[in-house]
């Protein structure tokens, strides 16, 4: 059968639309047939994967960047047909953190198609929050503090690509005003004066290696906090999270849990999979080996 492939045209600023010709010519050339849906505006790739009829297909591929996976990952949990059916993702946006867990690069999208080509699937986990009484999944991460803020500026710098994430984080620490936070963390409680949150699926957010001990089947999402540190040592500390030494600062602090709530005194605005929305308070669980995804 068919792969479906929810394509967003407007990924990486526009190279993915420039490239489609090519993408269509080596589906072509491996011999994989396909539908392909382009989205035209924010949260389409939601309503086209909800509305889809999975059973037409042996797979649903995600085609941009974090921001079309996490649209089409939400439209899966709200399609309701009865088949479920693989998830796969081609690399052509401008972050393209989840599929450097499988040791491609960003813009690695023949190799992508591939391994799709090859149907070997695996299991994978799902993360599921709720925030401002909605219900939301992502497979890569969902941050908030820092690294949301980060977030906001690199999308504004989009055209510098994976480097907005750099030249975002750089800015923010100048800026850095730490806020308070209780989590609880599966059984622990803890309470804390923060600057970031992170909660892993995967490794990756961006370049940058933020839970190097993350497993995406185990059922666990790793937590990552970041506590008061100064401006200067942040900065000169700034390498360890690209190589993930990070997590031996003194001021960084790693759980595993199944289960995450975070509370914080002010609202803090989330970024699930790149994208920016919804905030504190917010609850968030581990769907332990939840879809098969398409995987060398």
């Amino acid at each position: 059968m068919k792969q479906l492939i929810i394509y967003n045209p407007w990924a990486g600023h526009g190279y993915a639309g420039k490239i489609l010709p090519d993408v269509k010519k080596y589906l072509q050339e491996i011999d994989l047939p396909y539908d392909l849906l382009e989205t035209t505006h924010q949260g389409h790739g939601i309503e086209l994967t909800q509305q889809a009829d999975f059973a037409q297909y042996s797979g649903i591929i995600a085609a941009g960047g974090d921001g079309t996976l996490f649209e089409v990952i939400n439209g899966y949990y709200r399609n309701d047909s009865s088949t479920r059916i693989p998830l796969g993702v081609l690399p052509v946006g401008t972050g393209n953190a989840f599929v450097r867990d499988m040791d491609l690069h960003h813009h690695d999208w023949k190799p992508a198609l591939d391994i799709i080509k090859t149907k070997i699937t695996r299991k994978f986990d799902v993360g599921h929050f709720t925030t401002e009484g909605q219900t939301w999944y992502y497979l890569n991460i969902l941050g908030l503090g820092l690294v949301a803020d980060i977030g906001a500026t690199a999308k504004k710098l989009k055209i510098f690509g994976n480097v907005s994430y750099t030249l975002g984080s750089l800015y923010h620490i100048l800026k850095l005003k730490p806020f308070h936070i209780r989590m609880e963390i599966d059984d622990q409680v803890i309470e804390r004066e923060n600057v970031f949150v992170e909660i892993s699926n995967t490794r990756y957010t961006a370049n940058f290696l933020m839970a190097p001990a993350a497993k995406t089947d185990d059922g666990l999402l790793d937590v990552t906090i970041l506590g008061p540190k100064g401006r200067i040592g942040l900065i000169r500390s700034f390498p360890k999270i690209i190589t993930g030494e990070h997590i031996h600062m003194k001021e960084v602090e790693t759980f595993q849990a199944s289960h995450i709530r975070v509370e914080t005194n002010i609202p803090k605005i989330l970024t699930p999979d790149g994208e920016l929305m919804g905030s504190s308070p917010i609850d968030v669980d581990c769907l332990k080996q939840a879809i098969d995804v398409f995987w060398k």
